[in-house]
């Protein structure tokens, strides 16, 4: 805010707090000026500091959940401009999405009309709450064509270098979503968004993503990446799945056309324990047999109905396993043994080969399927110990050695696995893979509300990308939206019919949109340059703000954006648009709102309004308690009592700083006196402790606790201040801190205590204050005294006092004099800073 600039709103009484009067009238000032949340350039010489909250999506109104993740985010960017860095904090809204039409088939709104009205909506909201974005320079929204042009020109780019690509496949449809889910939106068996829709199989043409191009260094990218909770690394590396080992062939045995199984294994070690092959219903072996197999096609039926069955009620990896033989067999190429081929239901068509090798002496799902079904059970993996009675299965791997395994025996098992591994390969029945649990993204989505897949079919030229002058490729505005039949955008002639952009003859445009993940994938890249018409970025802006120094956003995404967004920031640097190969150096999953027991949300009908808090007890204690009621990343049990409670603690604050006001202001200089100094060694004790909370584990509870604290202190000092005792300088400078610490926590009341006590300019541009280590340190500490081993008594020294000062300090204490009177100190133990013990007999 420029210093010369005034206001109409009245002044609020300077006896009572009364935040209806002052938050509107520092946000009317702040909205007055719209450079006052922007990034500085980038000449500045500051350090760079780029903060982001992930954007929300425009559902209408906020809700407390929104409030303490925005909190975080807008309390850590306070403190760093008070730092003195060069701040990026922006806003956008990911638009696109589902909950848009049905509100449309609900509402009989355009989803485009919908989803602005509500961003406006949300906004409001998030000006009110007085969260410091840059609106003017960074705001987003994904469904407006200066977004979404540049998700088709990343498409068209994807398909360039083969990333992007088009097959059949079975996927995963939602009934009610009326569209494809990727897998990772697939939760128990269920649509991520619908919680009790089983997700059913269908086989449709779709557009992927070969996200598993990059599995390797997705994976391996992780150990990089201290910043991040190693829960969400978890959740990323058990999704990837890296699994390593070696596929084998087996022929089949009197089989004239040469058929082979290849089975993946990542225990090669054991192939001389196998006691049987074991194919997926889906492998085209099976589906071969059956064919002409009348008593194996129905067994065939009923497993692909039990997987199906299990995949749309939860885990099918549960699944009870069933299994039948094919009558035919297979020959073992490590010693020419003949083992039975069989069908399983627990066996998946999408992991590996779709076919294993049993070893039920040493894996537990294959040892149950064999006691099951009285298939043999060899032991060919020991301990390196001699024991008859070893039980099974035995997985033992790192100590183990191999027996009854040929020319490997008395190997040891890791040894074992390489030499084997390179037999196969010399004598071409085998090779080292690796495997993986993540498969290409599927990105196409039948719905409307989505960004047009920027592709061409004609029946001349096959599929056509559209040309990159031609994009934007625009969606409709007006279209009648069914959840029936594909996509909305197949029933518009307008937009369907045109001309092949290669031959000119006609053609039809891809009716499929993209997946909302599309969007967030890589929007805060946008944020660096969102007003630009030429490219998706300058990429000159983007390396000077990337990676992102803190992200903040809910573990739920761990997999679902996080995992995309870390693929697509690899796909853009090998493009050569940017230089980082990760996103963010720092993410933090903030907890839950919890609210009568259960996470708030819509569907429990347990949402808490913000606005509804804000018109009880105001902006600043409300955000305070969203931080203040538990640490950041722990779930939050919301009480209205204890926004209360916040309340009446700013209100305390008011009052004292309205008092002393005109003392605030006062620059004479003073002498110091006791009282003085321990009232300012507290602020200064405050300053270090919020500083290194920011600095660190993000402990918000404990620093307003510690703010709390030092205005407790300061009204114990009132009749000290009031009577001269502590000195106006003093006073000054206390009220200054406080203001100052309160700053990242309760702009609004902050501002006003500034201006109040008469400093020039926005608080938001005042330096952070610095702790003088010398006041940080406590001039007395309290040092137990112990005698045996059992506290006697506590003294208090001075906190640089040498180990003859402390023991004379105990031996002087009559507690300690009582204690050892007629007796021997055999010893006296001195801890510094910590300790005295009495060694008595």
């Amino acid at each position: 805010m420029p210093e010369n600039e005034t206001t109409e709103a009245p002044r609020p009484d300077a006896a009572r707090y009364n935040p209806a009067d002052i938050e509107p009238k520092w946000q009317a000032r702040w909205d007055a000026d719209p450079a006052l949340y922007a990034a500085e350039e980038h000449s500045t010489g500051k350090p760079k500091f780029y903060c982001i909250e992930m954007l929300p999506y425009p559902s209408g109104a906020l809700h407390i959940g929104h409030v303490r993740n925005y909190s975080i985010g807008d309390a850590l960017a306070r403190f760093m401009w008070m730092r003195g860095y060069n701040v990026l904090h922006p806003m956008g809204w990911d638009a696109f999405g589902l909950p848009a039409e049905n509100a449309a088939l609900k509402n009989n709104t355009p989803p485009r009309e919908w989803t602005l009205s509500n961003i406006a909506a949300m906004r409001v909201q998030m000006r009110r709450l007085g969260f410091s974005y840059d609106w003017a320079g960074t705001e987003i929204a994904t469904c407006l064509p200066d977004y979404y042009r540049w998700n088709q020109w990343f498409f068209l780019k994807m398909y360039e270098k083969g990333l992007a690509y088009r097959k059949s496949s079975k996927v995963n449809w939602c009934p009610q979503c009326a569209t494809v889910l990727a897998n990772e939106q697939v939760v128990g068996g269920c649509c991520w968004r619908h919680e009790d829709q089983i997700v059913e199989q269908r086989e449709l043409e779709q557009w992927f993503f070969r996200i598993t191009k990059y599995a390797d260094e997705l994976l391996d990218g992780l150990d990089s990446m201290p910043g991040w909770p190693e829960k969400v690394r978890t959740m990323q590396r058990n999704w990837i799945g890296r699994s390593e080992g070696a596929e084998v062939d087996f022929a089949v045995d009197k089989c004239t056309d040469d058929m082979t199984v290849t089975v993946f294994t990542t225990r090669i070690d054991t192939i001389f324990g196998a006691t049987s092959i074991q194919l997926a219903p889906q492998h085209p072996l099976i589906q071969h047999w059956a064919s002409f197999d009348e008593e194996l096609k129905p067994a065939v039926d009923e497993m692909l109905a039990q997987q199906k069955a299990a995949r749309e009620t939860g885990d099918i990896g549960n699944i009870e396993k069933h299994g039948v033989s094919t009558g035919r067999s297979a020959i073992n190429p490590f010693n020419g043994e003949r083992i039975p081929i069989w069908v399983a239901n627990y066996i998946l068509a999408d992991y590996g080969t779709g076919a294993i090798m049993s070893v039920p002496g040493h894996d537990e799902r294959d040892f149950e399927f064999a006691q099951k079904y009285g298939l043999p059970i060899k032991r060919v993996v020991a301990p390196n110990v001699d024991t008859d009675d070893l039980p099974l299965p035995y997985i033992g791997e790192d100590e183990a050695v191999l027996i009854d395994s040929g020319e490997w025996t008395g190997e040891a098992a890791l040894e074992a696995q390489e030499k084997m591994t390179r037999h196969a390969e010399q004598n071409g029945f085998g090779k080292k893979t690796t495997t993986y649990r993540l498969k290409d993204w599927g990105v196409s989505r039948q719905r409307y509300w989505g960004t047009p897949i920027p592709m061409v079919y004609c029946k001349t030229c096959g599929i056509v990308p559209v040309p990159e002058d031609q994009l934007p490729v625009l969606l409709p505005e007006k279209i009648e939206i069914t959840q029936e039949g594909g996509s909305p955008l197949g029933k518009v002639p307008d937009f369907v019919n045109v001309a092949c952009p290669k031959c000119g003859e006609p053609a039809r445009r891809e009716t499929d949109t993209m997946d909302t993940f599309v969007d967030s994938s890589w929007y805060f890249y946008r944020y660096t340059d969102a007003r630009n018409s030429t490219a998706p970025f300058d990429s000159a802006k983007a390396n000077y703000w990337f990676p992102i120094d803190q992200y903040i956003g809910g573990v739920e995404h761990a997999i679902l954006h996080l995992i995309y967004s870390r693929f697509w920031t690899k796909v853009m640097r090998d493009l050569g648009m940017i230089d980082n190969s990760e996103p963010a150096t720092r993410l933090f999953t903030q907890g839950m709102v919890i609210k009568d027991g259960a996470k708030m949300s819509k569907n429990k009908g347990n949402v808490i309004a913000p606005d509804d808090m804000i018109d009880k007890f105001g902006v600043d204690a409300t955000r305070i308690y969203a931080l203040f009621a538990a640490p950041p990343d722990r779930d939050l049990d919301w009480q209205e009592d204890g926004v209360a409670g916040v309340s009446r603690f700013l209100a305390r604050v008011y009052r004292l700083s309205m008092k002393y006001a005109d003392v605030t202001g006062s620059d004479q200089p003073g002498v110091s006196t006791p009282a003085g100094d321990a009232l300012l060694r507290k602020a200064h004790q405050t300053i270090a402790k919020i500083t290194e909370d920011f600095q660190g584990r993000w402990h918000f509870n404990t620093s307003i606790a510690a703010i709390m604290i030092l205005v407790n202190e300061i009204s114990t000092a009132e009749p000290a201040m009031d009577s001269g005792e502590i000195p106006p300088h003093t006073v000054a400078s206390v009220f200054c801190i406080l203001s100052l610490l309160l700053a990242p926590f309760a702009p609004f009341l902050a501002a006003e205590l500034w201006e109040r006590a008469g400093y020039e300019g926005n608080i938001l541009r005042a330096r952070w204050p610095e702790a003088d280590p010398e006041l940080v340190r406590e001039s007395e500490i309290e040092i137990p005294v112990q005698a045996n081993g059992k506290l006697v008594t506590v003294i208090k020294v001075d906190a640089d006092a040498d180990d003859e000062t402390i023991k004379s300090a105990a031996f002087a204490d009559e507690k300690v004099s009582a204690r050892i009177a007629g007796k021997t100190v055999v010893k006296t133990i001195v801890v510094k800073g910590k300790l005295v013990n009495l060694v008595v007999k």
